[in-house]
């Protein structure tokens, strides 16, 4: 088998076996197959496409490429959550502890933010104590005992994807849905999950700013996931303005936590209800969506979830007493408040601007160098569609570095569109994508 051939086999708008594919992503990982091979594989496949049996076997071998995780001794169904990506996005915060306190197990091995804010991991390490890198055998037990642990991403997962991916992104290649999706099928593939729900962004603040783009890559995972024997469903959910009211590290965690409480937002307890509740009926424990949504408010309202993130946090040595006084968590030395410049109604908030924004005083990278400060971020006091009056406060501004306030109140001021008439109201959840109606 020679490179050369499934190249020209690729240009022409062939099908690829599954050994050829297997043979591919195995040499590209050993270092066998060279860059300039495989970059110029990658653009035939962004002009040629691939059949969705090339996509699962294409997902599959990257999966394969490292470890896969092993969860068969932890008891019960396991269920994962994958979001797109998105400014505020603090679901899985919210979502782990949740799901657990319904007694299905969240094993979630997840990543480190570049761009607007942190990723998860940088999430939970604002959180004094909190230990992210937790070994396998450690792992385990505490799924065993508390059925919920996050830790952070190792190499050892899907290293062909890693590999791959800063080719695309140095090719221009990384715009293309089926290689989107296999690359993030095959982080959660490899993770071990047998079900898999999708939260797929769709706005300014997402990767995806077309719906119909979105809807092709929700249906594009459902259908790898369930091609490869995971039961995966989607949603298509809006991020055209923040989720929530915070953007940034300790200040996602301290609204994650107030939704435990039953005091978040509305948006993001409707979302991690939805969420959760395909999460908890893929895995069994009630027999619809609508049935499990019910079922988890109830534990957000009684305290039972929020019991459940203390353990969580305990279990990794994680500071409980923030729980319960958010100014444990890191402050920053400088606030400024952003006021409207006139009376209306907030007509569009542009999320992608709240991100730079964000990153700007502090709360995300340019490169995987750079340094997170954990207090750094914004918090939102108006959304779209809310009424202001000249003089309101829009948001405030939290950096450890005053020099940065300037320049960031004014990309934020732009970022808000204040107008006579009241929007209609936006769409939370666009859709479902599930094995029925792909």
């Amino acid at each position: 088998m020679r490179m050369y051939d499934l190249i020209k086999k690729k240009r022409l708008g062939e099908e690829l076996t599954t050994e050829e594919i297997k043979f591919i992503i195995e040499g590209y990982t050993a270092d066998t197959i060279p860059d300039y091979q495989v970059s110029a594989w990658l653009m035939a496949v962004f002009f040629q496409g691939l059949t969705p049996r090339e996509t699962a076997d294409l997902t599959m071998a990257m999966a394969q490429s490292g470890e896969v995780l092993d969860l068969s001794e932890i008891p019960g169904p396991k269920v994962d959550k994958h979001s797109t990506g998105g400014v505020g996005d603090k679901t899985t915060l919210v979502l782990a502890p949740l799901v657990a306190a319904a007694g299905v197990p969240v094993a979630k091995m997840s990543g480190r933010g570049l761009g607007h804010t942190g990723g998860t991991i940088d999430k939970l390490e604002s959180i004094r104590g909190f230990n992210v890198a937790i070994d396998r055998k450690s792992f385990i037990e505490q799924l065993k005992t508390t059925k919920v642990a996050v830790v952070a991403q190792t190499g050892e997962l899907a290293p062909a994807d890693k590999k791959l991916y800063a080719l695309r992104d140095v090719t221009a290649t990384v715009d293309n849905i089926p290689l989107i999706s296999s690359s993030i099928m095959s982080k959660k593939i490899a993770a071990g999950a047998q079900s898999i729900v999708l939260d797929v962004k769709v706005g300014s603040g997402a990767f995806m700013r077309s719906l119909e783009d979105a809807f092709a890559l929700a249906r594009t995972m459902v259908e790898i996931g369930n091609n490869v024997g995971r039961n995966t469903v989607a949603l298509v959910t809006d991020m055209d303005q923040p989720l929530g009211f915070a953007v940034g590290n300790a200040l996602e965690v301290a609204e994650a936590i107030d939704t435990l409480k039953g005091q978040g937002p509305t948006d993001l307890r409707t979302l991690c209800l939805e969420l959760g509740a395909w999460m908890i009926t893929l895995a069994g424990v009630t027999k619809s969506a609508a049935e499990g949504k019910s079922y988890l408010a109830n534990l957000l309202d009684d305290g039972t979830a929020l019991s459940k993130f203390k353990e969580f946090l305990a279990a990794q040595g994680g500071d409980v007493e923030l729980v319960e006084d958010s100014e444990l968590l890191p402050q920053a030395k400088h606030k400024l408040d952003l006021l409207a410049p006139r009376s209306g109604y907030v007509q569009a908030i542009a999320a992608d601007e709240v991100g730079t924004v964000a990153m700007l005083l502090g709360a995300g990278r340019v490169t995987k160098e750079d340094c997170i400060d954990a207090a750094a971020g914004l918090i939102l006091h108006k959304k779209m569609g809310d009424p202001v009056k000249i003089g309101d406060r829009l948001a405030s501004l939290y950096t450890n570095n005053e020099d940065r306030l300037a320049q960031a109140k004014e990309i934020l001021m732009n970022s808000f569109k204040i107008g006579e008439q009241q929007p209609p109201a936006k769409k939370l959840i666009h859709g479902l994508i599930t094995v029925e109606n792909i």
